[in-house]
């Protein structure tokens, strides 16, 4: 009995799953992201063709970079003569007498290539959009069309911001290695702030219909468990894991029925997914026992673990959060990290202490188009009896949000403000 035939959906939830690896392994032989990138694409489509008629292979990844490795052979072979970059790959790899020496350099250390090409995608050299977009592209298996919808940009517009990357890492010359000495801390923190950006996205999309955006959410998710896998001794790595895996935790609590936001307050805590509460946790502890400074999303992560460990909201211990908010505030200060320390301060120790903080943020006018500094304030008002004033401030913040849940939430504040 033969192999069942290979459906469209099917070959796509593969590539899903295999390209970051597929990818990274031609982009170590060839040096170059955008060039891996298409002989992946093209071994997709010839097993489009293929496995339609002969089915899927038992080992599909390795069936497509395979696919990829001889159409970069082939490349590399019938260009020689015309780009001296491939020239000398191909005399560094002796391709004109066998192809073992290349097989061996694609099938050796599959995990770093993947670490590698995630350092490579999160280059500096690249605006953050473009870092976001073409680690989504590489990295999650993600098409245009679907990377556009997710940012609420033109296909087209999204195309061209993933093409001008490619081209930006290639004129670069950017290795595609993982950086070591004083270079690695930097361009760690690079691919943390892209993947918690891609986080944060679908935990609280900036714009559109929808409070979340799920897709983006479980891809951060991934992207944060490999991540911890291929650098296992960087706190921070598993601090953000820790924080996005409790964060996600809430998502099914986060929305009524009919897609209306619920506030953490006022959460089921029931429906929190307790097995994502114990990933998160676990992570923390081990962000704890690599023995080194943690940072700042360590620290998130612990004020995380202090809304996941109480039992109801009342049992918070927001004196614990306040005290984490200042240590934060200590080694990585924001404005925004300043509003949520007032809140903290505010839960803490009432709203009036709360509110000075706010009104002292406010005035430095940093977060002036930000609608979380007039939300904030509302409840703070509200909680001192000032409605009038609390409903003016919910409105402000509902006229500044960009999300339509979001400012349904504030709008009805306001009205029971």
């Amino acid at each position: 009995m033969g192999r069942p035939l290979a459906t469209p959906s099917e070959i796509d939830a593969i590539w899903r799953r295999e390209s970051a690896r597929v990818i990274a392994t031609v982009a170590r032989v060839v040096r170059d992201v955008g060039l891996a990138e298409d002989l992946a694409q093209d071994a997709v489509l010839i097993a489009l063709e293929q496995w339609r008629r002969t089915g899927i292979p038992p080992n599909p990844g390795g069936w497509l970079t395979t696919t990829a490795k001889h159409r970069a052979i082939d490349l590399m072979r019938r260009d020689a003569s015309l780009h001296e970059k491939y020239a000398q790959l191909a005399r560094d790899l002796d391709l004109a007498g066998e192809e073992r020496d290349i097989d061996a350099a694609l099938d050796d250390e599959v995990g770093d290539d993947v670490l590698r090409l995630m350092f490579t995608c999160c280059h500096p050299v690249l605006s953050m959009d473009s870092r976001v977009a073409l680690t989504l592209r590489m990295l999650g298996g993600l098409k245009t069309p679907e990377i556009a919808r997710a940012f609420l940009v033109p296909e087209p517009t999204m195309g061209q911001r993933i093409s001008r990357a490619k081209r930006a890492l290639a004129e670069a010359g950017v290795p595609f290695e993982v950086p070591a000495g004083d270079e690695l801390a930097p361009r760690l923190a690079s691919v943390l702030e892209v993947v918690y950006l891609i986080f944060n996205e679908g935990y609280s999309a900036t714009a559109g219909d929808d409070l979340m955006r799920p897709a983006l959410l479980q891809e951060a998710l991934r992207l944060g468990r490999l991540l911890a896998q291929l650098a296992p001794r960087e706190p921070e790595v598993h601090g953000l894991l820790a924080l996005m895996e409790i964060q996600a935790s809430r998502r099914e609590a986060r929305t009524a029925p009919d897609g209306t936001p619920v506030l953490l307050a006022d959460q089921d805590r029931s429906r929190w997914d307790r097995e994502l509460i114990r990933r998160g946790l676990a992570a923390l502890e081990r962000a704890e026992s690599v023995g080194r400074p943690v940072g700042p999303y360590y620290l998130q992560a612990a004020i995380a673990a202090c809304h996941a460990r109480a039992s109801s909201a009342e049992e918070t211990d927001w004196v614990r959060i306040a005290a984490l908010y200042e240590a934060l505030d200590g080694i990585a200060s924001t404005p925004v990290v300043q509003l949520n320390r007032a809140v903290a301060v505010g839960m803490a120790f009432g709203p009036e202490l709360g509110l000075r903080a706010v009104d002292a943020l406010a005035a430095e006018g940093e977060l002036d188009r930000y609608h979380l500094l007039p939300s904030v304030r509302g409840d703070l008002l509200a909680r001192l009896g000032r409605g009038a004033e609390a409903r003016a401030e919910f409105e402000r913040a509902a006229s500044m949000t960009r999300n339509a849940r979001e400012r349904e939430l504030l709008l009805a504040r306001a009205a029971s403000a």
